[in-house]
């Protein structure tokens, strides 16, 4: 991510990275596993996309946008490989306690600020990896197996 900061301020070479790393490289591995898919009859593509692609914050309108691309090619892409018996999902995270937590937020790690974002979650805490690990889980197991253009939001109710 870039950091949190104004529109204006992101320049050309952050906003190609954004793009590279959160929308070139679904297309890449997109290119890369399909045909591998093909062949075996079938496959799961799970996508991370974002809350931001959803319900979106000021300071990371080029992140907004990129995550709101992955969130839709997932979908698109689930059209179009349905056909393969190739299930394409996506989950959508709210900000979660990982290395990147204070990049987000564009504030220091402090429990006041953790609170200012926290009090926009209606479970009342951020995301963990175990909570996006455990959506991945089951959209990659037989039990979704007629699951497939989802954006499965993880994010405590933050985009109601």
């Amino acid at each position: 991510t870039h950091r949190n900061r104004p529109l204006m301020e992101v320049t050309e070479a952050d906003f190609d990275r954004i793009f590279e790393i959160n929308v070139k490289a679904v297309f890449l591995m997109t290119r890369a596993v399909v045909p591998l898919m093909r062949g075996h009859g079938g496959g799961v593509i799970l996508n991370i996309g974002s809350t931001a692609g959803i319900r979106p914050r000021p300071g990371l309108t080029w992140y907004n946008a990129s995550k709101g691309a992955v969130n839709l090619v997932s979908r698109s892409l689930a059209v179009e490989l349905a056909p393969d018996a190739i299930r394409v999902n996506c989950i959508a995270p709210v900000m979660g306690v990982t290395g990147l937590l204070e990049a987000f937020m564009g504030l220091p790690d402090t429990p006041e600020n953790r609170a200012k974002f926290v009090a926009t979650i209606p479970l009342g805490r951020l995301s963990t990896p175990e909570d996006v690990a455990g959506a991945a889980v089951y959209l990659a197991s037989d039990e979704a197996g007629f699951v497939t253009g989802v954006v499965l939001e993880v994010d405590g109710g933050r985009t109601i």
